[in-house]
């Protein structure tokens, strides 16, 4: 068994209020985990309205099998977020 945990730092254009941010962090969890089946949470910059850090982990038989989600993943949020940063650790 492989834990995966993948930590993107994301600036997110266009939002004016913190309203705004939580909408598009609510909505990039919930399609995260319902098409790759991952937990995500927003892990920092709460406060912050253009910049949050979200997290996602990922339990898989293997550490490819693993690698293959948290790819996939990234792919998506890259087209709803501009990623400042990132980096992936397995367990």
């Amino acid at each position: 068994m492989v834990v995966g945990v993948v930590v993107w730092e994301l600036h997110i254009p266009g939002c004016a209020s913190l309203k705004d941010k939580r909408a598009v962090v609510k909505s990039l969890k919930d399609r995260l985990h319902a098409r790759f089946n991952v937990s995500a949470a927003e892990t920092a910059h709460q406060d912050l309205l253009q910049r949050a850090e979200l997290s996602v982990a990922v339990v898989a038989t293997d550490r490819r099998q693993a690698q293959s989600v948290l790819s996939s993943a990234d792919g998506m949020v890259e087209g709803r977020a501009r990623i400042i940063d990132s980096y992936t650790t397995f367990y």
